[in-house]
């Protein structure tokens, strides 16, 4: 174990369970966050359609894309699912709040956006499970898969509003 293997684990273990912490929150309302009926109100609320999927998009990518990113297992995929993630986060929900986090800003997304970039173009590093079974991708896959990671945060921004809305149930019904 080098010092370069020790420093991708440290930021994998931090930008993973971030993530992770993250995905908990929407997922079952820990640590203070929505739950999945307050987290899928909200994306309502955001205009983005049909809200149960998304949440359920978000939400694994969060929760299983930051463990995996964590463990250092099936990398690239978890990577790329965060890297989308996070630009779905920074510019549908914190971009027109400016920089700063203190205003609800996408200073922190950005943060979180950079770690997964750098370890989708490095890999996971010596101390992962995919070194430990033998699991690797050449780095012009891990870029393209980090570039197709953009392309679908993309999509994903575009689609949910392109949704017609779901009818509202009556009250009462």
């Amino acid at each position: 174990m080098d010092s370069a293997d020790l420093g991708l684990l440290v930021l994998r273990l931090v930008i993973g369970l971030v993530f992770a912490a993250h995905g908990a929150q929407k997922a079952f309302g820990w640590w203070g966050g929505p739950g999945w009926a307050g987290w899928t109100g909200a994306l309502r609320h955001m205009g983005i359609r049909p809200a149960p999927l998304w949440a359920l998009v978000s939400i694994a990518a969060e929760l299983v894309g930051g463990l995996l990113l964590a463990l250092g297992f099936l990398t690239p995929l978890a990577a790329a699912a965060l890297i989308g993630q996070s630009l779905v986060i920074i510019f549908a929900v914190h971009w027109a709040k400016g920089f700063w986090n203190a205003n609800g800003g996408w200073e922190f997304p950005i943060a979180l956006a950079a770690g997964a970039v750098a370890i989708a173009a490095t890999g996971p590093g010596a101390i992962s499970i995919d070194a430990a079974l033998g699991l690797a991708l050449a780095e012009p896959v891990r870029l393209a898969l980090a570039a197709l990671a953009l392309l679908g945060g993309l999509v994903a921004l575009a689609i949910p509003r392109l949704a017609p809305p779901a009818p509202e149930a009556a009250p009462g019904g």
